[in-house]
């Protein structure tokens, strides 16, 4: 998890963040990560340290809530994996991603998914602008909360050691001494084991890359490459059903505090974020107890207490990063994709968007298979063929690589969005809309002029001239928005997949 640790009551003290008078221990198991992203062969990952620089970041840049808002989609930065963001069959699933999708819905919001790359700090992009929001398991520190601010909380955890079931269990600090345990630096572990450290406790901390999670972790533990890690103890609850010959009892830190991460000078939309939390999760001062939405339980069943589903979407995450895995048609989009010269993703994210990977998908409007094709325009003469995979695709990549043709003097994005609304809509709208961009002095080039062309083709002062009459141009613009967004997306997690699969490559040769 991306966690960083401080007790709760440190983290009352120095911030008004929460209203509750007190805490207490949450009953019952809250499985937050579930995902097995297994670093095959890994040793000797890191490297043992006596102590670092205190990170530093920039400022953040000013984009509140009236910004975002305006700009029409909130961005959520998050990891690849099973609890925050991930794909199952080709379509955004999460734990985080439905939460803050239900906070976009709220506030009229698209939201768009920032995945972190191996290299990239969270704080840093989100001062920078480049998200919204840090949405991925992450804890409240004091460290943090002075770069950062942070809605009020969803959750708490403990920090527990993970080691080997073959070694006798650690159930005291004073077994841990002379041992090595293995963190990412930039995680609340490191912060914990800094701190004992600092204490006077002899133990190695084993700083590897932060392209390891926690899971990848705890598995090299199990094979018996590392000898200990650290880990949240209902991310080790679940992790310990699929992962085989580990073991933990030694609590390190208790009540981590989990909310999401947003730039200090937005104070509008950490009102609005606590507002929205506080309605799906809040403590009883009464007694302690921990009350949650219907919402907020329904998304704790479905991806963290059914292990049958849980183990289901572990794998899929799974086959994503190490076999770049998107969707059930990968291997026949690229070969026809590959022909063609069109990006194997950008196909993908069509073909979600179009039928969500449904083959046998049928539209009011007649359109069918996966790519959605329109019988009357299409080459294949029986209807019933197009519903057949491999046809389809061919039709669809057909029908979109003669678009992207049509616009080939254009950069990637305007190129792109002009084939996909093409695709959408139709030669005749968007000649109609390319025609009224320049009788408004704009670039037909642009597709930001072409979009708000279609807008105005919603209103008669506008459609009444056009060739083509009216037509609801919101919808091809959120079409395009949508599958540029998703294309960004499986293209990130693509290449996150083939950092992983070269690694692996890499180490096989080392090992030799």
């Amino acid at each position: 998890m991306d966690s960083s640790k401080s007790s709760v009551n440190e983290i009352y003290n120095c911030s008004d963040l929460m209203s509750f008078s007190k805490l207490h221990t949450i009953s019952g198991s809250l499985v937050l990560t579930i995902i097995l992203l297994v670093a095959v062969g890994f040793s000797g990952c890191g490297k043992s340290i006596e102590k670092e620089e205190p990170l530093t970041y920039p400022e953040p840049v000013a984009f509140d809530l009236e910004e975002i808002k305006e700009r029409g989609t909130i961005r959520m930065l998050t990891r690849y994996n099973s609890s925050s963001y991930f794909l199952h069959r080709g379509m955004d699933r999460g734990f985080e991603f439905e939460l803050v999708s239900q906070f976009a819905k709220d506030h009229g919001l698209k939201i768009e998914v920032v995945l972190l790359g191996t290299d990239d700090d969270p704080i840093t992009l989100l001062n920078q602008g480049e998200g919204d929001l840090i949405a991925s398991n992450y804890a409240i520190t004091e460290d943090r909360m002075s770069h950062i601010s942070f809605s009020r909380p969803y959750n708490f955890v403990n920090q527990v050691l993970v080691q080997s079931e073959d070694l006798p269990l650690k159930t005291d600090l004073s077994d841990l001494e002379g041992k090595t345990i293995s963190v990412r630096r930039a995680s609340s572990y490191y912060s914990t084991l800094q701190s004992l450290r600092d204490q006077g406790l002899d133990i190695t901390i084993d700083v590897v890359g932060e392209d390891w999670n926690t899971e990848a972790l705890i598995h090299e533990v199990a094979i018996g490459n590392l000898q200990a890690t650290v880990s949240d103890d209902n991310l080790f609850r679940v992790a310990s059903n699929y992962i085989e010959g580990v073991q933990s009892g030694l609590v390190l830190a208790e009540q981590d505090t989990v909310a999401w991460a947003i730039r200090k000078n937005a104070p509008k939309l950490k009102e609005k974020m606590d507002e929205f939390m506080s309605g799906h999760f809040r403590i009883r001062e009464s007694d302690g107890r921990v009350l949650r939405s219907a919402f907020l339980n329904i998304l704790l069943r479905r991806y963290f207490e059914d292990e049958r589903q849980a183990s289901r979407y572990g794998d899929r995450s799974f086959d994503m990063i190490y076999t770049g895995y998107i969707s059930p048609y990968d291997d026949l989009v690229k070969s026809i994709a590959e022909e063609a010269g069109v990006d194997w993703r950008l196909v993908l994210a069509v073909m979600a968007q179009e039928s969500e990977f449904n083959p046998n998908a049928r539209s009011w409007a007649g359109a069918v298979g996966l790519m959605q094709i329109i019988p009357r325009f299409s080459r294949v003469e029986e209807e019933a063929l197009l519903y057949d995979p491999e046809i389809n695709i061919r039709e669809g990549v057909r029908y979109l690589d003669k678009h992207l043709n049509r616009y080939s003097h254009l950069d990637s994005l305007n190129r792109y969005s002009m084939a996909l609304a093409n695709y959408n809509v139709g030669m005749g709208h968007v000649a109609d809309a390319r025609i009224l961009a320049s009788q408004l002095g704009n670039d037909p080039d642009e597709w930001e002029h072409i979009a708000d062309a279609l807008l105005k083709l919603m209103h008669r002062k506008y459609y009444q001239h056009a060739r083509y009459g009216f037509k609801r141009g919101i919808e091809t613009v959120n079409y395009v928005e949508d599958i540029l967004n998703r294309y960004r997306r499986y293209h990130a997690i693509s290449e996150l997949a083939d950092h992983f699969q070269q690694r692996s490559m890499d180490n096989v040769v080392t090992s030799r």
